[in-house]
């Protein structure tokens, strides 16, 4: 009997416990859900505290001036001229009628195909050129102007050519592309390079300092020259700076009109001069010019998505003096 009793006893005991560790369960679950929910509603305060709405406001009216003359130019490049209008209505409004016609003109009007092997020929080359070139003067210019004055009086010398306005030079830079026969698109491809020369040493000397020195002693001790050192070990780290030089040296150049304009003289045509076509003394034909442009604008934008991953970090490091 007493052994009954005792295991009664011990039953209720384990009963009372496990209601108890239940209950204790519960509890902490309760807990943890009020808990979780005070935290997200902490969060979400938080964040609406953190939003700055002028910031937000300038943003969006921003985009809308990127958005709104993007929309025009696609609705006016698929309508035909006798949906122009001068209302805004109509200009807003969708084409009647989505037909790729005005872009089949647009490319027999400028002779696309022989126009954007043009540019395409004028681009690539002075990007490849720039990116060899400017990154090595860079590389000198920014390792050495800390040690010796002279190097600091080439690199202001070269920086302040950022100041001079092409205006001033094209009428001397005309008279002697022609004397050296250069007035084609070679020379147009040698003047991009030193056009574009003091920004993209600018960015390359700044960029350097994120590089330290440790990797380049490293190599000298192992027995490497400058010339090896800088095209083993500084060029392939100097990637998203060749990234950032890359797009902004190829948006100028291909977006360019006066410097193959004056120096080539009609010989050969780009994208952005043939375009000019559509341009006469008694109007314009827009229909023709928008889809033009949108064609021009393709290659552009496909060179840009594959190096948008490298621009801004390379904007941002370059920026470092």
């Amino acid at each position: 009997m007493e052994n009954k009793d005792v295991k009664k006893t011990q039953e209720a005991k384990n009963n009372v416990s496990e209601n108890t560790n239940e209950k204790a369960e519960q509890d902490m679950y309760k807990e943890m859900k009020k808990r979780i929910r005070n935290e997200k509603r902490a969060a979400r305060k938080s964040a609406n505290k953190q939003v700055n709405w002028p910031v937000t406001v300038l943003l969006i009216l921003g985009l809308s001036t990127v958005i709104f003359p993007l929309y025009m130019t696609v609705m006016i490049a698929f309508k035909q001229p006798s949906e122009m209008t001068n209302s805004i209505k109509g200009i807003l409004s969708l084409p009647k009628t989505w037909s790729l016609s005005n872009f089949r003109e647009a490319m027999e009007v400028t002779d696309f195909w022989n126009s954007l092997g043009n540019s395409l020929i004028i681009t690539l080359a002075t990007v490849a050129i720039s990116i060899l070139l400017h990154s090595m003067l860079g590389y000198v210019l920014g390792r050495m102007r800390a040690k010796n004055k002279g190097y600091k009086l080439v690199y202001f010398y070269i920086i302040s050519g950022m100041f001079v306005p092409f205006a001033i030079l094209m009428m001397p830079l005309v008279k002697q592309t022609s004397l050296l026969h250069l007035d084609n698109m070679l020379g147009v491809i040698i003047l991009y390079t030193v056009f574009y020369m003091p920004m993209n040493v600018l960015l390359y000397s700044g960029y350097l300092t994120n590089i330290p020195l440790a990797l380049e002693e490293a190599a000298y001790v192992d027995g490497a020259t400058t010339f090896k050192t800088y095209w083993s070990i500084v060029f392939p780290v100097m990637k998203p700076m060749h990234a950032t030089v890359a797009i902004l040296t190829a948006l100028g150049t291909w977006n360019d009109v006066m410097t193959p304009l004056v120096i080539m003289s009609g010989s050969k045509n780009t994208l952005p001069l043939a375009q000019l076509s559509f341009q006469t003394q008694f109007g314009a034909n827009y229909n023709l010019a928008f889809a033009s442009y949108l064609l021009a604008l393709l290659p552009i934008v496909l060179f840009y998505v594959i190096c948008q991953k490298q621009i801004l970090s390379g904007v941002v490091s370059g920026a470092v003096k």
